[in-house]
């Protein structure tokens, strides 16, 4: 009997691809920012209703976090390549042609879903300000991390600040964005 009841699904199944669902509305909220991102044009891009996106992703700031976990998968997934480079200076190398790549090609919006966040959050989204904000300084640290061991290495002059560089580098990186 438990067997039986195991496969026993509650409710009905799924007539959307919940993959596609959440690339369309991660496309939506690149676009248009969290804030400026409505449930109506969130649902009519995934092709989904309310009571669907509720039972697939949670709430609206559920699926943003969803949306900026498939961003940082697909869109930032250069950055942690970058990082397997011989050297420092291949590793920033690396993320800048990458970064360039990005923001050249004609597939999605342009900008960096994090700058946008960052800056357009009003007090009603402070806890999606502080997600990006600290997804943004989780990515800094470790890219301080391999260039504190560059420094170690050599691969560094004794008078180069690797901190003070990683932020010189994300300002290019957000500048560019």
């Amino acid at each position: 009997m438990e067997a039986q009841e195991a496969t026993i699904s509650r409710g009905r199944p799924r007539e959307f691809c919940v993959d596609a669902a959440l690339s369309a509305a991660l496309g939506v909220f690149w676009s248009k920012g969290y804030e400026g991102a409505s449930l109506s044009e969130l649902t009519e891009a995934m092709g989904v209703t309310r009571p669907s996106l509720y039972a697939a992703f949670g709430n609206k700031e559920a699926l943003f976090r969803k949306a900026l976990d498939l961003y940082e998968r697909e869109k930032l997934a250069f950055m942690g390549a970058a990082l397997d480079a011989p050297t420092a200076r291949g590793v920033a190398e690396r993320i800048l042609t990458s970064a360039l790549s990005m923001q050249t090609s004609t597939c999605g919006p342009r900008g960096c879903l994090n700058v946008i966040h960052s800056v357009a959050c009003g007090a009603e989204a402070e806890s999606i300000k502080a997600e990006v904000v600290a997804r943004r300084a989780s990515s800094e640290a470790v890219l301080c991390r391999r260039f504190d061991q560059a420094k170690m290495d050599g691969d560094f002059p004794e008078e180069i600040d690797p901190a003070a560089l990683v932020r010189y580098l994300m300002t290019i990186l957000q500048g560019m964005a």
